[in-house]
């Protein structure tokens, strides 16, 4: 139970008061998330304090992608002093590097040993896409081939199906410019793309997702926009948040 009022606006549920606190789990490297998050929040109004644990990655290596999600429960324990009321486990590519049923199961063992409700990058992505009804995706991100092909077969696994991918093969995911993430956006757009996804949570993409919806009239679902829609609705808040896409 949510111990904080709610109200309906335009036939929609948000929370009425700057109470709720939105944690969240970041690789230590990234330098995005939490500022698209803060960016979001005021954005969409909610008044919500973000509230961050980092956790060790230094290089994208399959071996210490997958050691993020080991250590994501203990840097939840340490949220939950907070009293945040819900956790976000940030890093996109260590969900995919799992099976949609261990990607669950993680968010799963966190709410039980916390108590607190709690969004993946990986299934909050699956989540958004599926409730824009595309099936048919286009894929843009940071990552080198081995990665986007484990999370192509993420996606497969889940029913998607995607038409074209490209990446930019670095490890410097938040240097990159919002023009250079355009052009990847051109490359990979397809006749039957049903939504753009752009991957990674330390890419800086919040600014350029209004203006892609227009120029190819698609919905484009990125990795910090989709976890704050799953982050709000996990909290029975169902506001829109201007600029972050047609998710909301």
């Amino acid at each position: 139970m949510l111990s904080f009022a709610h109200r309906v606006t335009q036939g929609k549920i948000v929370i009425d008061t700057w109470q709720q606190k939105i944690g969240i789990i970041v690789p230590s490297w990234n330098t995005v998330m939490e500022y698209e998050t803060q960016r979001l929040c005021s954005l969409g109004n909610t008044g919500a304090s973000v509230h961050a644990m980092r956790i060790r990655h230094t290089a994208d290596t399959e071996e210490k992608l997958m050691g993020m999600s080991t250590q994501a429960p203990a840097a939840a324990q340490l949220l939950a002093h907070a009293k945040v009321n819900v956790i976000g486990y940030g890093c996109t590519a260590s969900g995919f590097l799992h099976t949609p049923a261990e990607d669950r199961a993680l968010a799963e063992r966190i709410k039980a040993e916390t108590g607190i409700p709690c969004a993946t990058s990986s299934r909050a992505i699956v989540d958004g896409l599926r409730a824009l009804g595309a099936k048919k995706l286009s894929l843009a991100s940071p990552y080198a081939p081995w990665l986007n092909e484990r999370l192509k077969q993420y996606l497969t696994a889940d029913g998607f199906g995607v038409l074209a991918m490209q990446g930019l093969a670095t490890e410097a995911h938040s240097t990159i410019t919002r023009e250079r993430i355009l052009a990847l956006v051109d490359e990979v757009v397809r006749p039957e793309t049903q939504a753009i996804f752009i991957s990674c949570s330390n890419f800086r993409t919040l600014d350029i997702i209004d203006g892609i919806e227009q120029k190819y009239n698609l919905p484009v679902v990125t990795s910090n926009a989709s976890m704050m829609w799953a982050m709000l609705r996990l909290m029975n808040d169902q506001r829109d948040v201007p600029g972050a896409g047609r998710l909301f």
